[in-house]
């Protein structure tokens, strides 16, 4: 299935129903009065997140939702049916916003988390509801009023822990597809990968990640060219960065450093907070060289990249090195859970009272 990240589409909600005029009818019961009912409700559209969504093409084929309309109101005070509510089902991570305001609705990131987005009209008043002491025998009633009517547009983050960040070939699907079950293409030319790729790692019982694949970056790319700047918004949700290195480029020219620069200034130029996220170097395609050789050249680039962070040395193709970097990204992970709980514990008010 083809990835699609962007999509937009209408929702209009359903109008309230008509309001009844009616007055009594019985036997031995002169000038009964009016019980003309309310109009139903319009019905919602509501969005709904789910997980076994993972791509906002369905909306290129289905471009408008509708809700129901409210049943208009009866006589003896019988109220008009709502009309029937619509969910519309996205993937989870979508973010919603009004496509003629830019203001955004809301962001789903929880599987079944909703997000109203169209409200329905409200049912008119029936007759009976104008009674009063100087007007007993009313003939008004309210037509209902019509639904929210909107223009919306979907961007799609995927959630992942761990994003995968460099150059085309730096070997980042080949990465993925040796610590998770994802199949991503792997060949020996730039741009094999398309669209983001999510892989699950397995770490051991109960202890697993998510990591995710997207196009390599080339110089340039926040002026538009390539592929990967497109997609760099799907790694803003993620808690650390692996930022990959090809030690043994195929080009002799080529020189890591100077590549793995030009990725960190391009992450810059697209959003200062992602470029100050987490980012562990690793350095790939150790099975290219001696291995006294391919130590030596990896102290080396991080000595002159200056890089403070954690950094690893691992072959993707041989799966050299990538146990312990997944060992090490689960503790980190964990550890980042155990100090979020310990700042929402923090945050919470004493039960006590105030000394007095």
């Amino acid at each position: 299935m083809k990835f699609v990240d962007e999509a937009k589409t209408k929702v209009q909600a359903g109008s309230g129903g008509r309001g009844s005029s009616s007055f009594r009818r019985e036997k031995f019961v002169p000038f009964g009065g009016p019980d003309g009912g309310d109009g139903g409700k319009g019905g919602d559209v509501y969005l709904r997140a789910m997980s076994g969504i993972n791509t906002l093409a369905d909306f290129r084929i289905q471009r408008t939702y509708r809700a129901g309309h409210g049943e208009s109101g009866g006589a003896n005070d019988c109220a008009g049916h709502g009309g029937a509510d619509v969910y519309v089902p996205v993937p989870i991570g979508t973010v919603i916003r009004d496509a003629d305001t830019q203001e955004i609705l809301g962001d789903l990131t929880r599987d079944e988390e909703q997000l109203l987005v169209a409200r329905g009209g409200k049912g008119g008043w029936g007759n009976q509801r104008f009674k009063s002491s100087t007007n007993r025998s009313p003939r008004q009633f309210g037509p209902g009023l019509p639904g929210e009517k909107r223009a919306l547009e979907f961007e799609l983050k995927v959630i992942a822990d761990v994003g995968l960040l460099g150059l085309p070939n730096a070997g980042k699907s080949t990465l993925i597809r040796a610590v998770s079950a994802a199949r991503p293409k792997v060949a020996d030319y730039p741009f094999t990968t398309l669209y983001p790729n999510l892989g699950v790692v397995d770490v051991g019982q109960h202890r697993s990640f998510v990591m995710a694949d997207i196009p390599g970056l080339i110089e340039g790319a926040a002026e538009g060219a390539g592929l990967g700047i497109r997609f760099l918004k799907h790694l803003q949700r993620t808690r650390v960065l692996l930022h990959l290195v090809d030690m043994s480029p195929v080009d002799p020219d080529a020189d890591p450093v100077k590549d793995a620069r030009t990725i960190l200034a391009e992450l810059k130029k697209f959003s200062k907070e992602l470029a100050t996220k987490p980012r562990w170097l690793v350095i790939n395609k150790a099975d290219l060289l001696p291995k006294a050789e391919a130590a030596q050249r990896a102290r080396a680039i991080v000595r002159s990249l200056r890089h403070k962070g954690p950094h690893f040395l691992i072959s993707g193709v041989t799966g050299e090195g990538t146990r312990e970097l997944c060992l090490a990204i689960m503790a980190f992970l964990e550890e980042h859970d155990r100090a979020a709980r310990r700042g929402a514990a923090d945050a919470t008010p004493s039960a006590g009272g105030e000394e007095i």
